[in-house]
């Protein structure tokens, strides 16, 4: 597993380990119906959101053989935490990972989960050394999509129909980049769409 040790700066936002100080803010968020709407989860509690909080903090800091990074993303205007995001990747000679999280709704469209997202990849390729990183989403969910690869991020698969999730089929969209198509995408642009992705933290 892998915590932040120091808080990550990006242009609008401070990206930091989770703490149990972002209770609040985070039962809003997981308590939201739109957040849950294209993931695997269920609105929460805030005994549920307490729990799974926990448990997260609780992550040892030692890398292992396979790794979930939690960030806490802050508004420094609000000093909220708007935000949840996961770098999951496995140590191994494949050196393959995975991005997504959720984004409270006030602040869809902004740009902020695609700045969330090029932050994760820079952690995940300059740090960690990672050669590919996926984001899957919910084939209907068109904001995390147009984030993924605001991002810089392409489609390589669209599967339908391939998992039922909340009683209905969904398709799947798999996003995906490797380091050096990274190296080679513009980081400084501005992004103006945005939603979340899977998977929880």
């Amino acid at each position: 597993m892998a915590q932040l040790h120091e808080p990550r700066r990006t242009q609008r936002l401070i990206l930091r380990k989770p703490e149990l100080a972002d209770l609040d803010d985070l039962s809003l968020i997981y308590a939201n119906e739109e957040v849950n709407r294209y993931l695997y989860s269920e609105p929460r509690d805030r005994a549920q959101t307490l729990a799974a909080l926990e448990k997260i903090i609780a992550r040892p800091r030692e890398i292992s053989s396979e790794n979930e990074l939690t960030v806490a993303v802050i508004s420094p205007e609000s000093g909220r935490v708007i935000g949840y995001f996961i770098l999951k990747w496995t140590a191994n000679e494949h050196r393959q990972g995975e991005i997504g999280g959720a984004l409270h709704p006030e602040f869809h469209g902004q740009g902020f989960a695609t700045e969330v997202y090029r932050e994760l990849l820079n952690i995940g390729f300059a740090d960690y050394s990672l050669h590919r990183l996926v984001g899957s989403c919910d084939g209907r969910n068109t904001p995390s999509i147009k984030s993924l690869t605001k991002a810089g991020l392409h489609q390589e698969a669209h599967f339908v129909e391939n998992e039922f999730v909340k009683g209905e089929w969904t398709d799947e969209v798999v996003m995906a980049i490797r380091i050096d198509q990274w190296k080679g995408f513009p980081k400084g642009d501005e992004v103006h769409d945005d939603g979340v992705g899977a998977p929880n933290p």
